[in-house]
This record gives structure tokens, sequence and C-alpha cells, in this order.
């Protein structure tokens, strides 16, 4: 077991509850990054259903979760012998903080009938870079857990040169090695930079809702995730996000509705 499977361990309680202890590991200056919590949540669903993977996951962020221990209700809406349909709720303190609907089936492997090719062009791995280290008192650990090298222009933002467009590309892995599963891509569909920052914003910028999908199951090696947005306005953003694992299939898609960062 990685530091992330156990971060992200789900413990049957009962066939609707399981116990969860959030990770201090994977906050983002305070907040626990929405990835990660997508993946808490995704182990719980996926133990209870019948079918393997979690092929399509909505989830609103009802408030900020903290870490410590938590709890995943399941509530299962369709059950079929190819999808099942779960409500799942991460509760602390009684209180609701993620609720996700997650569709679960079971995918083969089988090469696409048909994909088209990924919406940027990435340098090669050894162009591209690192962020600085956040300074302890950040409280940025999630830095520690992944390992990220974007390319150039996507983060001129930290040196005062937005590109003035909504825009992030990056080569990611898990810092620990391990083969990318569809818990990796849940956090990894989250884990850049909000898109908004090379447009010139800067600040937490809080997701109010996701949705991902997994589209297959990745090979081993880096991940390339590629982050876009379509309209700044009135406080809010969208980011659109595709995942290609090292063999150049598409793997996992998002979209994201958050508020622009203040501060």
């Amino acid at each position: 077991m990685t530091k992330f499977d156990e971060a992200t361990q789900a413990i049957r309680v009962d066939e609707t509850t399981y116990d969860v202890c959030l990770d201090p590991g994977y906050s983002i200056g305070g907040p626990l990054n929405g990835g990660y919590l997508m993946a808490v949540i995704l182990r719980a669903a996926v133990d209870a259903s019948a079918h393997a993977h979690p092929v399509t996951t909505s989830a609103h962020f009802l408030r900020a979760a903290r870490p410590g221990p938590a709890r995943v209700h399941l509530e299962q809406v369709k059950t079929g012998r190819t999808a099942t349909v779960t409500r799942a709720t991460l509760v602390q303190d009684d209180r609701p903080f993620i609720d996700t609907f997650v569709t679960t089936a079971t995918l083969t492997g089988a090469a696409p009938d048909w994909t088209d090719g990924p919406s940027a062009a990435m340098p090669p791995v050894e162009q591209c870079v690192k962020l600085p280290d956040p300074k302890p008192e950040s409280n940025m650990t999630l830095n520690a857990q992944v390992e990220v090298l974007f390319d150039p222009p996507t983060i001129g933002w930290l040196g005062g040169e937005p590109t003035g467009r909504p825009e992030g590309r990056a080569y990611f892995r898990m810092a620990e090695p391990q083969d990318p599963d569809p818990y990796v891509l849940a956090l990894a569909v989250d884990a850049l930079p909000p898109v908004v920052f090379s447009a010139g914003a800067r600040g937490w910028a809080p997701t109010v809702d996701l949705t991902w999908h997994l589209r297959a199951l990745p090979a081993p090696g880096w991940l390339t995730v590629l982050g876009s947005g379509r309209l700044i306005g009135d406080g809010w953003f969208d980011e659109d996000v595709e995942v290609w694992d090292s063999a150049g299939r598409l793997v996992a898609q998002s979209r994201q509705l958050a508020r622009v960062g203040r501060g």
C-alpha cells in the first residue's frame, strides 16, 4: 500500500457507511485538495459497487473539509448489469461537505473505436520545470505528494508575466513511485494551479462543482495534464482538463466551475 493508497483508504462500517481519515498531507494552503477528497469518496463508492471503475463523478463542494476523521454515506440510486449509480456524501461532524453522484462500471482496456489528439502540444519532459518549493508556513503540503513539471509559459504568472489566457499544462505523477489508477486520476484532474492564474488572477479559487470522466485505464508512467478555460466573468471561471497517459490515450476529462481567487 502506497502513502496515497493509505491516505485515501475507506473502511467499511456497514453497506452504506465508510470511515475515512482525511490526510493533512493534501492541503492547498489550509483547505484539502478537491481531487484528493474525490479519491477518498470514490474508494468507498467503488468498494460498495459490483463494478470496478468510477466512470463518471459529479461533485458539489459545499464547504471546505479539514484533516481528520470523516465518513462517507452511500445511497444506491440505480443498480444494473453494466452500471451502478450511487449518491456519496462526505460528512464531518454530522454536516455534509461534498455531495457526489458516482457511476461505476467495468472498463475492459480495449482500444478506442475513435479518438482525436491532445488539445495542446507539450514540450519534452526535460524542458519542463517545477514550481518553487513552498514555504513551510504556506501549508501547501500537496506539493510534497506529487511531482509536477510545467510547460514554462503556463507558469509565467509566478514572475508577473501571465500569458493572459486561462491555461495550464504539465506532466504529473505521484512523488512516491506508483502506477496511475482511477484514484490518481481523480487527484490529477484537480492538481494544477487554477487556470485563471495564467489569466492574471491570484488567490485561493474554491471549486463549486467538478465533474470528471474516467475514459480509460492509464498505462504506467507520466500523465500529461492539459487545462484551459472559456470564460472568466462576474467572479466565476470554468476549467476544462484532459489527461493523457504515457501510451498517448485520453484517460480522463473534467470540467469545473470555481470562484475567481481573492487575496
